[in-house]
């Protein structure tokens, strides 16, 4: 277990879901973790005010990412396209936003963590909206990893992960739902909020990885 005492770690997103298992086994590593999300008041989508916030956070060492996984699906002949840019414009745009504030404030041997999504290389029809914004963090991860070298960019890529973003389910259906998952998957079950966290630290501490995106999706993408 690496220890993180003297870092400061700020997880977007960090308040719920993947991101609070971020936060969380950084903070258990002795790290500083500030934890901002629409929750705490945090805007990604306000570009003065999300500069001036993480400005005054003062010298960071770890910025991870995982706000914005909700999007609309259905076929494209009948998306809504305006909610469909919304979720872009959270996810994507949010994680660019956020890395180009941060950037000058991070402290020599920083990193930048994304969270993308196994659509993004997976052809799932109705899913669109998700393939797109996914797809374009991966691709633009690794334009970040050359631009701002020798900060360490990487991108975590998970599968269906048992989070509170399918709270609103019926217990029955969201059960079914991870159970039917599980059965197909090589691995034999879904992922965990800390499974996919683990791909986090292993991005945040392997000093030898950038550019990289890493699946933690029980092998959706080999089935």
């Amino acid at each position: 277990m690496t220890d993180m005492t003297g870092k400061k770690a700020i997880v977007v997103g960090g308040t719920s879901g993947i991101g609070a298992a971020v936060a969380d086994v950084l903070a258990e590593r002795g790290a500083e973790v500030l934890r901002a999300s629409r929750a705490t008041g945090l805007d990604v989508s306000d570009g003065a005010a999300l500069s001036s916030w993480i400005a005054q956070q003062g010298p960071v060492d770890h910025l991870v990412f995982t706000a914005g996984s909700q999007a609309p699906g259905g076929v494209i002949a009948s998306l809504d396209l305006d909610a469909a840019r919304a979720a872009f414009d959270t996810k994507f745009w949010g994680s660019i936003r956020t890395a180009q504030a941060a950037a000058p404030h991070l402290r020599e041997g920083g990193t930048i963590t994304f969270t993308s999504g196994f659509l993004a290389r997976r052809t799932v029809p109705g899913t669109f909206a998700k393939t797109a914004m996914n797809a374009a963090l991966e691709a633009s991860a690794k334009i970040l990893a050359k631009e701002l070298a020798p900060i360490r960019v990487n991108v975590v890529s998970p599968g269906l992960t048992d989070t509170d973003a399918y709270a609103g389910m019926e217990a029955e259906a969201r059960e079914q739902m991870f159970d039917g998952a599980a059965s197909v998957l090589p691995a034999g079950r879904v992922a965990q909020p800390r499974d996919v966290a683990a791909g986090h630290l292993f991005a945040i501490e392997t000093l030898s990885v950038t550019g990289a995106v890493i699946d933690i999706d029980g092998g959706a993408l080999i089935n």
